[in-house]
């Protein structure tokens, strides 16, 4: 049911039993709260959405509305921008209805919610700017077809709302028309994505009669599927994970008897198939540096029957804790913090918090990172290397940086996911051996 619909006419007494006594939640005013609170900080829209959406009792359809009209709002952020200036070009517009007006043309000309509903509920959700909102839709409704500027027409950083110096910065990497094939991919919602976790017996039989979940033809074991199924992920039969993040755990080459660290583990899909390659014969040591990840990591083990991996928190910018002191480890995961340019498709709002000093600040993180899990490979061992980067600065110029800085290291192999070739999110890994 459309979720306008619901938010019209479901009764009095309905919608306050849904709400705990609350008035009925205007999905628009809610969505504009969201990316006002976004515009406040630093935590990701997709936590702001899910934190507001449960604390308000959004049942499911209308949880899913407000999800894609400010991750769409997001998604083309510079596109309304245009759009507004073009139809309130005198307009003053204060924080908030600035949101609301990207939120109402959002509607109209992105998603294509119904007019009366576009129009309706964000006028209502604007308060004192009622007449305004009203009358910019409204025109946005007559001249969408003849004035309003068209995507197509505008530069591409604008038709696809990237910001110009990250759009100049892939140009000089990739060429125009790579840059132009992934930012149209970026605009895309995500599939998502689920990974069968073996761990537990009875998971492949029990996803195979899940009739929503289908195989995803190019990797083993994972599955496309329209919506979360809830049953499945609480008995840790699948884990949500794009394909894209199999691949630096995969070149471990893992044997039963290996002693392994993932150095940065948290949230853990990857510490999951690792779990999976060792076997019970094999000890993981999964560590983060955020106890609050942690935790969560700890959960999602639990959860998937990983229970044989120690996970601990360590910094490995700062001292090691007794634990891992003196630890010599066969392999080593290093899945470093990055840009997460390779995931914008997913993670909407990236483009706009990452600013090109960033590089350079992570790039320094990254090698500190580097130089302290080396003395913790063994001779003889390997360490992975991976971002979900598609930036060269931080994946193929970091190692070839590390191997001129240490003779020892040996470049077994290196691999780079990239969108849309791959079908699947960006990544880099490099597996580098350490001479006995």
């Amino acid at each position: 049911m459309n979720p306008d619909r619901q938010e019209r006419t479901a009764p009095r007494g309905q919608a306050a039993a849904q709400n705990h006594g609350r008035e009925r939640c205007n999905l628009r005013r809610l969505a504009c709260s969201i990316l006002l609170q976004w515009s406040r900080g630093q935590r990701h829209a997709t936590e702001v959405l899910d934190e507001s959406c449960r604390q308000h009792g959004i049942r499911a359809a209308d949880s899913a509305f407000v999800h894609d009209l400010v991750l769409s709002s997001l998604r083309h952020l510079s596109l309304l921008d245009h759009w507004i200036a073009f139809l309130c070009p005198n307009g003053k517009l204060d924080h908030r209805t600035r949101w609301l007006l990207r939120l109402g043309l959002c509607q109209l000309l992105i998603l294509r919610v119904a007019a009366h509903a576009a129009v309706h509920e964000t006028v209502n959700a604007a308060g004192p700017a009622r007449a305004l909102v009203n009358a910019v839709l409204r025109r946005a409704l007559r001249e969408e077809h003849s004035t309003l500027p068209k995507a197509e027409d505008q530069p591409l950083w604008l038709a696809h709302s990237h910001p110009q110096w990250l759009i100049e910065r892939w140009t000089a990497d990739f060429g125009r028309d790579a840059v132009a094939a992934l930012c149209q991919w970026n605009q895309q919602p995500p599939p998502l994505f689920l990974r069968l976790n073996r761990l537990k017996p009875e998971a492949a039989a029990a996803l195979a009669a899940l009739p929503e979940v289908e195989p995803w033809p190019q990797r083993e074991d994972f599955f496309t599927t329209k919506r979360p199924p809830l049953q499945a992920l609480n008995e840790g039969w699948c884990y949500i994970q794009d394909p894209s993040t199999a691949m630096a755990p995969t070149m471990l080459a893992l044997q039963p008897h290996h002693l392994v660290l993932d150095a940065c583990a948290a949230p853990g899909g990857k510490s999951l198939i690792l779990a999976q390659h060792l076997g019970p014969q094999g000890r993981l040591v999964a560590c983060d540096a955020s106890a609050q990840r942690l935790k969560r990591l700890k959960g999602n083990l639990e959860r998937c029957g990983a229970s044989g991996v120690q996970a601990l928190e360590q910094d490995f910018l700062k001292p090691l804790r007794a634990e891992l002191q003196g630890l010599q480890f066969d392999r080593i995961l290093l899945d470093v913090p990055c840009s997460n340019s390779g995931v914008m498709r997913r993670r909407v709002d990236v483009r706009w918090r990452l600013t090109a000093a960033d590089f350079d600040l992570l790039c320094q993180t990254q090698r500190g990172l580097l130089r302290a899990a080396l003395p913790l490979l063994r001779p003889g061992g390997m360490l992975v290397y991976s971002t979900c980067s598609i930036d060269p600065q931080e994946n193929e110029v970091q190692i070839q940086a590390l191997l001129k800085e240490n003779p020892r290291l040996r470049l077994v192999e290196s691999r780079q996911l990239l969108p849309p070739q791959d079908q699947c999110d960006g990544a880099y890994a490099a597996a580098l051996e350490l001479a006995v």
